[in-house]
């Protein structure tokens, strides 16, 4: 029985992997295709150096390749359907969450936006005016609720 062993610390360290919520974007991001560390840093809003930081946690797991062209480098899944696992993952969060509306508009808004075969400027445009809005609609939601401080996970999804 050693290879049980073996593959469910091969499993938790995959899982592992995956258990930050940059990185969980990052393949989200990359599920259409290639994207530079720019291009990742415009849509995370991180720092430069977190993007690469994350990306190197992913490449050194196997979980996303580089091509270079130049003086750039490009990201892309090496298993695009990584990327369509993580959605189907977002089921076990909505049973285990069906009483928190918040979670529930995430969720919803997360899978649409995540299950977009083809994403287009406009769309990721949008999507940073909603991100905009909704933030503003939760914080004026959290003050009429008595809650004076937000999620420290505010913004990964």
């Amino acid at each position: 029985m050693p290879w049980r062993a073996f593959l469910t610390k091969e499993m938790a360290e995959f899982l592992g992997v995956l258990a930050h919520p940059h990185r969980v974007r990052i393949v989200q991001e990359l599920r259409n295709g290639e994207m530079d560390v720019n291009s990742l840093q415009n849509v995370l809003e991180i720092s430069h150096s977190r993007v690469s930081q994350h990306l190197s946690v992913l490449r050194s797991h196997r979980v996303v390749t580089e091509r270079r062209d130049g003086r750039h480098v490009y990201y892309r899944l090496l298993q695009v359907k990584l990327a369509q696992w993580l959605v189907d993952g977002l089921d076990f969060l909505n049973h285990e969450a069906a009483h928190q509306n918040e979670v529930q508009d995430a969720l919803r808004k997360s899978r649409c936006l995540w299950s977009e075969s083809n994403r287009t400027t406009d769309s990721v445009e949008h999507s940073h005016t909603d991100h905009h809005a909704d933030h503003q609609h939760s914080k004026a939601n959290g003050k009429a609720n008595g809650k004076t401080n937000g999620s420290d996970n505010e913004g990964y999804l």
